[in-house]
């Protein structure tokens, strides 16, 4: 069945990669990676572990300066133009250590006067953004004594309070428990629906398919497969597809040792 958030027609894309290359070392992470992500679109970025995932992400987005290569950002070349950029993205990174001896009031102001918006509409804006991800509550508590899922709606809250056209969101629903991932799911819905993107890197396979209206496979820093989420899967699942495409499924039942019958 297609999905009925249709992308922009005819629109530049959001995000335009063309031959992008990282090294850390003799290490080749990404590996003259192109990719192309459609305004309005919810993208889905899959691949095993060291794929390059975050790190095309961080390189697309300003965090990671690449070897070589292009990246332009709604017609903007980001390593150009960082400044322009950061007023373009709001970013989600899986891991990295949040300000968290402030509130969740306080991060979400500093994040939002950081993006030189003005004292006031920082306040209404974060006050928001805690009432939609029902943070309320929690507004005064110090981040440093959140649970995992309460500390990812405080950083997506940063990510949103500058109104971003572009929303980069690396393992959002890792630890987050099924009743707020459902509603940071409908809030990401409502992102796309009026005209946002978004771009979410995830191992969870059924997720992605259900969430997702494009996805690439990305694998030893390439990308493997890139479109529509119906043609990239092929009339499989997308994790027997992502399987086929990357390889190293291995079959039998395990050792004889593990067998009980």
């Amino acid at each position: 069945m297609d999905d009925p958030r249709p992308t922009t027609q005819g629109a530049e894309p959001a995000l335009v990669i063309r031959g992008l290359v990282k090294r850390f070392g003799d290490k080749v992470a990404v590996s003259g990676l192109d990719l192309d992500v459609p305004s309005g679109s919810f993208f889905g970025l899959v691949g095993p572990n060291g794929a390059g995932k975050t790190t095309t992400l961080s390189m697309a987005t300003g965090l990671l300066r690449p070897d070589a290569g292009e990246i332009r950002l709604h017609g903007v070349d980001v390593w150009h133009d960082l400044v322009e950029t950061k007023k373009l993205v709001g970013i989600l990174s899986d891991g990295v250590r949040l300000f968290d001896r402030l509130s969740g009031i306080q991060l979400v102001t500093y994040a939002g006067l950081l993006g030189g918006l003005p004292r006031e509409v920082v306040a209404e804006r974060a006050a928001d953004l805690l009432q939609l991800l029902d943070l309320e509550s929690a507004g005064g508590t110090l981040v440093v004594d959140y649970s995992a899922g309460m500390t990812k709606k405080i950083a997506l809250a940063c990510a949103l309070v500058h109104a971003p056209r572009l929303l980069v969101l690396d393992e959002p629903f890792e630890s987050v428990d099924p009743v707020s991932a459902a509603n940071i799911r409908d809030i990401l819905d409502g992102f796309v629906s009026s005209g946002g993107t978004v771009i979410v890197s995830s191992h969870a396979m059924d997720l992605v398919q259900r969430m997702c209206d494009h996805v690439a496979v990305i694998a030893e820093g390439r990308v493997l497969a890139s479109g529509t989420t119906d043609a990239v899967r092929d009339g499989s699942t997308l994790e027997d597809r992502f399987v086929e495409l990357v390889g190293g499924r291995r079959s039998g039942g395990g050792p004889e040792w593990l067998r009980h019958s």
